[in-house]
């Protein structure tokens, strides 16, 4: 879609609604403007059909629809005239008033109906088909409707688009002006989400001075919940302090107040390990109290001790052929004996062997055993490795969103899951609400398998689960480190140990699976990237470009980034062609035929089996192949896997191109081929964790293209960002106490 950038002004009668999305306001409808009718796109929520509408906006060209105004800003006006207003009341925009009805009111009170609707509704009951009951419902949501254009207008004062102006109406109905006028820091709280330097802003046009109470408070809030996103549960005290300080321009006592404040109306909590004081929001601090809680209760009262496990471990290894390494029986005992395990352990140590092993002893005698993982991806992937079916976390607990797009599980306390035992793979990607719930579901005496690999990547979401538990020193732990032989045959298996060791892989070492190729310069390495994923690997090895060849790439920016990237990679493998469709969407090029990728989960968007089966449900991180794009119905389809999902345009911001991804995105996955660019960039994205996650991906084949001395950097900068958490205090501090002393 075309644009021109110049903005013009619009006054004119709405004519038609052509589309509207509820949830959020989009319409598309077609304005009279006196000369002409003009088709007008943008978020307008609750514009009627027969209303005047000034509209400030951009001509844009759409390459089906022709030319359209793109809409800004707008204002509305009741309508006026005895047509216009039978129009507007004809076309549905009262609840209880049709075209019969319309026309009755219209005619019996003229231009002055609306007036009428707005202040003398009893009025109403002169006519027929109108009871009392009935002429207030009208008037009240007349004036419903009246009352959120002028919020919505008060709101576009201070740069609040109709789309935020919607969710701050839902969250605080009529009373929204007055609360803001009060407060304007209220937009920073859950379920708006405005985020703080935009309020900032919006109260310094109000001449709300520097020190506002209302402003510190909202300053230290945000500051604490700008940590949770970079994976801390909770701040040092002392720390807290003196960044909101910093942050707000303000003396440090003024924040000290505060924070004393919040603490002392709950709205913070506060814990102290070893001397420090440490800040929590109470959710998050509840969430990690519960988790230690639930793992020491389970560590005190184990399920019942499987008999007869090395009897059960020779008959699997005679009927399978293989033997089970020490440190592999030693984790099958722990996990039947004990009932609770932390498996451990590199690529090629056999962690699939181990719990295979466990699986089948369990479902031997008796037992009922779910699998689970946190993501799309590594629930597929355990499900091909497993051959049983693995689900994710969100999926196994029934999840449900609420209003304020908040996670709501089926599968909880009161609603337990049916199972004895329970295997969790990935743990290190799952974070602590995902882990409290989980752990909520489970019944009494069940079973806990616990895999992850401590040397990838953390959890995106705030917490060290898997690292405070093994820390802690509570918990039964296998660490497996015997590579075995037929894996010691595969370059990526040991070099990937080697970077784990702080050693550099061996680079030049021909091998049929681990590849180096040095390039220096970056555009030339782009050029490289490109040729691999699109020619050489898949005329040399077979490999689809599109289902089997993954480009990882450390960060989004730059030439080597997966932005960039992305372009020329779709250039190449998925060219312009007469026949493909294609579209741009959110400044991402789509076109028929592309890889793509969910990047956000999203449990309301339904698909449809190649069966016909339906269901809801599209993950953060799935991936598909763009089969179409319909601009008559505003609708991208997608294929993922065995399942057909459709896009409206409006949430097409969910997608994005695949064809690279950061290694971020990568976690929880398995390839046939990756492909990885290594070109200097920042400390905190070249790291020895990242490459490790990196190259542990590959599952047959594995390219490096660039520079050594990255790789070598990489190796060497063994940074851990430090998290802080209580988990493992409260799981180590609480030892010997009772669970009703720990839990509340």
């Amino acid at each position: 879609m075309q644009e021109r950038s110049e903005l013009f002004e619009m006054t004119g009668s709405v004519e038609t609604i052509i589309f509207r999305n509820e949830k959020n306001g989009y319409t598309i409808l077609e304005i009279d403007n006196g000369q002409e009718i003009v088709t007008a796109v943008g978020t307008m929520p609750w514009v009627s059909v027969g209303e005047a509408l000034h509209i400030v906006g951009a001509w844009v060209k759409h390459p089906s629809f022709g030319t359209q105004f793109k809409v800004e800003a707008f204002e509305q006006s009741k309508p006026s005239g005895s047509a216009a207003i039978l129009k507007y009341l004809s076309s549905g925009a009262l609840k209880g008033i049709g075209a019969t009805m319309a026309k009755r009111i219209v005619e019996c009170f003229g231009e002055n109906a609306l007036e009428v609707i707005e202040k003398e509704p009893e009025r109403l009951t002169t006519i027929k088909g109108i009871t009392r009951a009935k002429a207030k419902k009208i008037s009240d949501e007349f004036n419903q409707q009246h009352g959120i254009r002028d919020i919505m207008a008060y709101l576009s004062k201070y740069g609040i688009g109709p789309e935020e102006a919607v969710r701050i109406w839902k969250f605080y109905g009529p009373a929204c002006m007055d609360l803001l006028q009060e407060d304007p820091y209220r937009l920073c709280e859950d379920g708006i989400g405005v985020d703080f330097e935009r309020v900032d802003s919006i109260a310094a046009m109000l001449e709300r001075p520097q020190d506002d109470h209302c402003r510190l408070r909202a300053g230290v809030i945000y500051v604490l919940k700008h940590n949770l996103n970079n994976g801390h549960t909770c701040i040092p005290a002392d720390k807290l302090g003196a960044t909101a300080a910093h942050m707000l321009g303000v003396d440090p006592a003024l924040i000290s107040s505060v924070i004393d404040e919040l603490k002392q109306e709950q709205t913070l909590d506060s814990r102290t390990f070893h001397g420090r004081d440490y800040l929590f929001l109470p959710k998050m601090c509840r969430s990690e109290i519960y988790i230690a809680s639930r793992i020491l209760m389970m560590l005190r009262y184990p399920p019942q001790e499987i008999v007869g496990i090395d009897a059960c471990m020779k008959e699997i290894e005679r009927d399978s052929a293989l033997e089970y390494a020490e440190k592999q029986k030693q984790a099958i005992r722990q996990a039947l004996s004990k009932g609770l395990l932390i498996l451990t352990g590199g690529p090629g140590t056999g962690k699939t062997t181990t719990l295979n092993a466990i699986i089948q002893i369990l479902e031997r005698k008796g037992e009922k055993v779910l699998l689970a993982a946190p993501t799309g991806r590594a629930a597929k992937r355990m499900s091909e490795l497993t051959g049983k079916e693995a689900k994710t976390i969100h999926r196994l607990l029934q999840v449900e969103w609420d209003e304020n797009d908040r996670p709501v599980f089926a599968k909880n306390e009161k609603n337990l899951l049916d199972c004895d035992a329970l295997v969790l793979d990935e743990l290190s990607m799952v974070d602590v609400n995902l882990f409290d719930a989980l752990l909520r579901a489970l019944p009494l005496g069940c079973r806990l398998v616990l895999v992850g690999d401590c040397d990838q990547l953390p959890s995106v979401g705030a917490g060290n689960v898997l690292g405070d538990l093994i820390a802690s020193g509570l918990l039964p732990v296998v660490q497996l480190d015997e590579i075995f032989r037929q894996s010691l045959q595969s370059l990526i298996v040991t070099n990937a140990h080697k970077i784990v060791a702080g050693q550099m892989p061996e680079l030049n070492i021909r091998s049929n699976d681990f590849f180096f190729l040095p390039c220096g310069n970056v555009q030339e390495l782009s050029r490289l990237i490109v040729d691999l994923a699109a020619v050489r690997l898949p005329k040399s090895y077979g490999y689809s470009p599109l289902t089997d060849i993954q480009v990882l790439a450390p960060g989004r920016k730059g030439e080597v980034g997966t932005n960039e990237l992305n372009k020329q990679l779709q250039a190449a493998i998925n060219p312009p062609a007469k026949e493909k469709k294609e579209i741009t969407l959110n400044g991402i090029l789509f076109r028929e035929g592309d890889k793509v990728m969910q990047i956000k989960n999203d449990y309301n968007l339904m698909w449809t089996k190649l069966d016909g089966t339906t269901g809801e449900g599209v993950f953060n991180g799935d991936l598909g192949i763009l089969c179409g794009i319909d601009r008559q119905a505003s609708l991208l389809t997608v294929q993922m896997d065995d399942r057909i999902v459709g896009y409206e345009f409006e949430i097409a911001g969910e997608l994005e191109l695949a064809y690279a991804m950061t290694v971020h995105k990568s976690q929880g996955s398995e390839f046939p081929a990756v492909v990885i660019p290594m070109f200097p960039g920042p400390s905190q994205l070249y790291y020895r964790n990242l490459l490790y996650t990196a190259i542990t991906r590959a599952k047959n084949l594995l390219v490096l293209a660039g520079v050594r001395a990255t790789i070598e950097k990489m190796v060497e900068n063994d940074r851990k960002t430090k998290r802080y958490s209580g988990l493992y205090y409260f799981l180590t501090e609480s030892e010997g106490q009772s669970q009703n002393e720990i839990v509340f």
